[in-house]
């Protein structure tokens, strides 16, 4: 098999950064089975605001990371959410369209959202080497930020956005989808539901039976070995709008005193943070760190006691949720709250801990208080539930192989 593939995601990872890797995950099952993999990425760094792949000089840098060929490529810089970040996206496109042909020809192309010109590019490009065109769905988008209130669904932006959307779900050969239900939608889009497939997020589970050791000489090892001896929740990732924070705060701050040895650490950056970290100035029980990179992870969920995640009740979950941070508390084998109860209760299903309504922090501290007195071996079955559950279905091997069968 020496088939190739190239995958154009603006914000793909490798493990050596911040945030998600389901691609790099997915092409290096794929590598082993004999594929070859490109992914184009952004050389800007979504999180950090910085350039880490490639100098500000470089156009575009090759890097060869497990087998697996990343192209990051030069965008325009931006530090918020304003003009500067359209631009940002609006330049990996035409970056893409200037760079392609250095490289392999693709049998196929997989262009992935959330932004159009990813997937445009993709388009355009699987028209010109003649190549499978495969569209995949992270974010239900404009529907979400309709939805968030971030664009209104009568205004110009969000018509153009819906009229992309199904030009690129009829231009498709298949559709991958990371929500469970999101089919319901794209189908009422009058789209044939036999395009559309499921692959949701995943994990690589490796990286947990073989984490990476934290340098105990790292000042965030040294300031997490501070509270050793507390009862430790700890969520990771963005810190944003949907991700609810604030009612973890509250119930925080609810349970400060009736509890003292409970304390939460968040772990990620996001546009909210510094807004939250504003409303825990007079909390004693709540610490903030930065972002730590995909394969630290393992090691930072392991100092745990047990692992929070918050779902906003947005009508948008009505087509479920494929949460990073789900797949990664899965596989940590830690007991998991959950605040909200989308349509597919991942938590529930595996019985991997307790879940509540979601935005309501007095119930959300009794929850945690729940967890907090159970015997520890009542939470380490919690947590082999999940470990169980996350092998079964959201490996990364089991997901490549699903993605093989349309490849």
């Amino acid at each position: 098999m020496d088939k190739c593939v190239w995958i154009l995601n603006h914000y793909a990872k490798t493990p050596d950064m911040a945030g998600g890797t389901r691609h790099f995950d997915l092409s290096q099952e794929l590598v082993k089975k004999g594929y070859k993999v490109i992914i184009f990425a952004s050389g800007f760094d979504h999180t950090s605001k910085k350039y880490i792949k490639l100098l500000f000089k470089d156009r575009y840098k090759i890097e060869n990371y497990r087998g697996v060929r990343f192209v990051w490529l030069k965008t325009i810089p931006y530090y918020s959410n304003n003009w500067r970040r359209i631009l940002n996206m609006v330049s990996y496109g035409i970056r893409i369209l200037k760079v392609a042909k250095k490289f392999e020809k693709p049998d196929v192309i997989i262009g992935s959202s959330v932004h159009p010109f990813a997937v445009l590019a993709a388009w355009w490009l699987a028209k010109r080497y003649k190549a499978r065109f495969i569209f995949e769905v992270r974010d239900l988008w404009p529907q979400t930020a309709v939805e968030m209130g971030v664009i209104r669904a009568t205004g110009i932006s969000a018509k153009i956005l819906y009229a992309w959307e199904k030009f690129m779900y009829k231009k498709a050969e298949k559709i991958i989808v990371l929500l469970p239900y999101a089919e319901n939608y794209i189908k009422n889009k009058g789209i044939n539901p036999k395009k559309i497939i499921w692959i949701p997020n995943g994990v690589d589970l490796e990286r947990f039976d073989n984490p990476e050791s934290l340098d105990s000489s790292l000042k965030i090892f040294r300031s997490i070995m501070k509270y050793k001896d507390k009862f430790k929740v700890i969520y990771t990732g963005a810190h944003g709008i949907p991700n609810g924070l604030d009612i973890i705060i509250e119930a925080a701050a609810l349970i400060k005193d009736e509890a003292p040895e409970i304390h939460f650490i968040f772990f990620g950056e996001g546009t909210e943070k510094e807004r939250l970290k504003s409303k825990t100035l007079k909390l004693n029980n709540i610490t903030f760190y930065g972002s730590v990179p995909k394969s630290s992870i393992s090691s930072i969920l392991s100092l745990a006691d047990c692992l929070i995640v918050s779902v906003p009740n947005f009508n948008i979950y009505n087509y479920g949720i494929s949460l990073n941070k789900l797949f990664d508390y899965l596989a940590s084998a830690k007991p998991i709250i959950m605040a909200g109860n989308p349509k597919n209760n991942i938590i529930k299903d595996a019985k991997a801990g307790i879940t509540i309504e979601s935005e309501n922090p007095e119930i959300l501290a009794e929850g945690i208080l729940e967890i907090q007195k159970m015997s520890e071996e009542e939470r380490e079955q919690l947590g082999a539930n999940g470990r169980v559950y996350v092998e079964k279905y959201h490996s990364s091997k089991t997901l490549a192989e699903k993605l093989e069968k349309i490849l």
